[in-house]
């Protein structure tokens, strides 16, 4: 029989929970990591899932794909920042290989495939897509298919920053029930050499429901009603797991991987208020109420930086030349980003203690920088407080979140999992779970895929193949 490669992708599912509080709830799992290789992956920088699924899926970095986030800066103007979906993404994807190579290839849910290009095979578009009436499959008429499969299929959970907690939980389930159908139903009725299907609603759930779970967040309340939640939530998703392990053909190999891990949110730094305090940033007039940047009047003749929200923060800096109202002169630019760089990892919190932010320059990370990157790329309390970019807080220490409830920020771990179905169906229950694999990296997937698969790994793809 043909080897065969699937990859079930849990954005956000990470390793605390999958592989230690969680494991011996979820018999599927757990089985695969018995009798195969597991271990935490570690993700790129940045740790979000837009562009680290692309990085997983091309063996390239941001900084070689110019993607370094959900919204990206188009150039050096001040219109503000840009969706990245399929149609940035220059660099050929495992399944742009394989569709060249004659395999046939179905894609569901995979972050940044919205709009859809041409494949071997079968799509269905990511949580990009703006709404059910765009076009969301390739070959077009495919939708047709899935909705006779599942009905209103659903790209992503509406509101996840909500405090309507049981709307937003009925909202995940059903929107993975339809995910987890429509994927057993391609492994079953297409032909397919490799399938991946990615289930945002990890992602939601962690967000939407960290505190409840987690002893040590600070908005962590004992006794409350969802204190089970996300453990049900990672049973059901073992169980969708079991099904798809059940119908698989023989001589195929299993994935499970996430993008990033995720830990307990702190709070949030206002960072341009921060800014502000600091002289970098100045504005016409401060607004009465909480205000995003963009509605914010500034002096831009006079402005040295600003900064972008987010679950990282991203600092551009006003540069004469460059930006068309830099201040900046170009031979002062490094003087004032490396003094940024000192500010920002001195920031303390209320009782003055050192948060622990890490600050990287674009070219300490990538060895390729292309696009319009930001000058500095900030991890706040190393990715325990998120960025908060909005104008108008008393402080810039804050433990509300501008765009609505919040309780998780990103991990850089997330974790990986290679098994295959024969190992799987021929394995018997263990007490206990061999060592994970150390040193496992988000560019390692991609070459890893096209070694199961027979192919020749592209010369400029990054990371090893995991034997």
């Amino acid at each position: 029989m043909k080897k065969r490669v699937i990859i079930i992708g849990l954005d956000c599912a990470t390793p605390q929970l999958i592989f230690k509080e969680h494991i011996d709830d979820l018999p599927n799992i757990r089985r695969l990591l018995s009798s195969g290789i597991y271990g935490e992956l570690e993700s790129c920088d940045p740790p979000i899932t837009i562009p680290a699924w692309t990085v997983m899926m091309s063996g390239k970095d941001p900084g070689k794909l110019g993607i370094y986030g959900f919204r990206n800066r188009k150039d050096y103007s001040y219109d503000g920042l840009f969706f990245a979906t399929s149609s940035e993404v220059k660099e050929d994807r495992v399944w742009d290989i394989l569709s060249c190579n004659d395999k046939k290839v179905i894609l569901v849910g995979v972050p940044q495939t919205y709009p859809p290009k041409k494949i071997n095979g079968y799509l269905v578009s990511c949580f990009l897509t703006p709404d059910i009436n765009s076009q969301y499959t390739y070959p077009h008429s495919f939708r047709h298919e899935v909705e006779k499969v599942v009905g209103r299929y659903i790209f992503d959970v509406e509101n996840f920053r909500t405090e309507d907690k049981k709307r937003l939980l009925a909202d995940i389930y059903v929107m993975t029930e339809k995910r987890f159908r429509l994927m057993k139903y391609l492994i079953k009725s297409k032909d397919w050499d490799f399938l991946m299907g990615v289930e945002i609603g990890v992602d939601r759930l962690y967000h939407g429901f960290w505190k409840y779970q987690d002893a040590e967040h600070p908005k962590y309340k004992e006794g409350n009603p969802f204190f089970n939640v996300i453990k049900k939530y990672h049973k059901y998703i073992d169980n969708q797991v079991g099904e798809i392990l059940d119908i698989l053909p023989e001589n195929t190999e299993i994935m499970i991987v996430s993008d990033h891990g995720a830990k307990g949110m702190k709070g949030g730094i206002c960072i341009n208020e921060w800014l502000i305090r600091q002289g970098y940033l100045k504005i016409i007039e401060r607004p009465e109420v909480i205000t995003p940047l963009n509605k914010i009047k500034i002096d831009w003749k006079n402005t040295a930086a600003w900064g972008e929200g987010g679950y990282y923060s991203r600092i551009f800096l006003n540069v004469k030349g460059r930006e068309p109202e830099g201040r900046i002169e170009p031979e002062e630019y490094e003087r004032i980003r490396q003094e940024l760089k000192r500010r920002l990892e001195a920031i303390e919190d209320e009782n003055g203690n050192n948060i622990g932010t890490k600050v990287y320059l674009p070219e300490e990370l990538y060895p390729v920088v292309n696009g319009t990157p930001p000058d500095l790329i900030v991890y706040l309390g190393n990715l325990d407080w998120r960025s908060v970019g909005s104008i108008g807080h008393p402080s810039f220490i804050t433990y509300e979140n501008d765009t609505g409830p919040d309780d998780a920020n990103h991990a850089k771990n997330g974790i990986f999992i290679l098994n295959s179905v024969e190992h799987y169906r021929n394995s018997v229950p263990i007490k206990t779970l061999p060592p994970p694999r150390g040193n496992l990296k988000i560019m390692d997937v991609a070459s890893t895929v096209l070694s199961l698969l027979g192919k020749e790994i592209h010369y400029e793809m990054g990371g090893k193949v995991i034997n």
